[in-house]
């Protein structure tokens, strides 16, 4: 099956990246400059993602966690070095989303990121036995939360807050999710990736509510004439 999940896989970065070529389009973004971003990005994120998967379980791999946050440093040097201020991580919110909606299903066909052991009729045999398809969840997660996004760009908020909101977003499902998914050896309770979850949470929230909480003021302000 190696070959198909590296066909998924492929499949999940050439969404990715056209959902992001397709947000940049309507955004009036689609400059050499952005596309140079996108791929600072994602080399950025490959590098995370396989540094992450090492430091957490010494071996080879790749988690998106690390990889977001890898992706998002190399962003803001790549943005440094060729002067571009205007803000694009919403233009990665939506393409992170996708490509992993369609990516854990690689994860599925290649046996990794696997669930606990469980007697549900839903469970699938992986590893000698009846297993929670956490690749699944993760996927019909990341789906969820694509579809969420889309609604709402329609409220234009202000720039950032979709990239902020599915930061938050994908960090409460993995968590959740991992209560369901073999992992590393717990840490108080709770194993290496909910613990950067929870980090990550914290960070995407906070900055998540600090964005939005001018935009209420400034549209109670608009409507308080009206109301009067």
């Amino acid at each position: 099956m190696l070959w198909a999940s590296s066909a998924v896989y492929a499949l999940a970065y050439a969404t990715g990246l056209a959902v992001f070529a397709a947000a940049a389009k309507r955004r009036g973004m689609a400059t050499d400059g952005i596309r140079l971003i996108m791929f600072a990005g994602v080399v950025g994120g490959l590098f995370g993602a396989n540094l992450a998967q090492f430091i957490a379980t010494d071996g080879p791999g790749k988690t998106i966690l690390g990889g977001v946050a890898g992706g998002y440093i190399a962003v803001i040097a790549a943005k440094r070095y060729l002067g571009i201020v205007r803000p694009t991580g919403d233009l990665f919110a939506l393409a992170l989303a996708a490509g992993e909606a369609i990516g854990r299903w690689g994860c599925f066909l290649a046996g990794c990121c696997y669930g606990k052991k469980t007697a549900e009729s839903w469970g699938v045999w992986q590893h000698d036995a009846w297993r929670h398809p956490t690749q699944i969840y993760l996927s019909l997660a990341a789906a969820a939360t694509y579809f969420i996004l889309l609604r709402f760009e329609r409220a234009k908020p202000p720039e950032t807050a979709m990239f902020f909101l599915q930061g938050s977003l994908m960090c409460t499902y993995r968590f959740a999710i991992e209560f369901w998914r073999e992992g590393t050896a717990p840490y108080g309770g709770l194993d290496f990736a909910q613990w950067a979850a929870l980090a990550g949470l914290a960070f995407f929230g906070w900055k998540f509510c600090a964005l939005m909480r001018p935009a209420k003021m400034k549209s109670a302000l608009t409507l308080a004439p009206a109301q009067a």
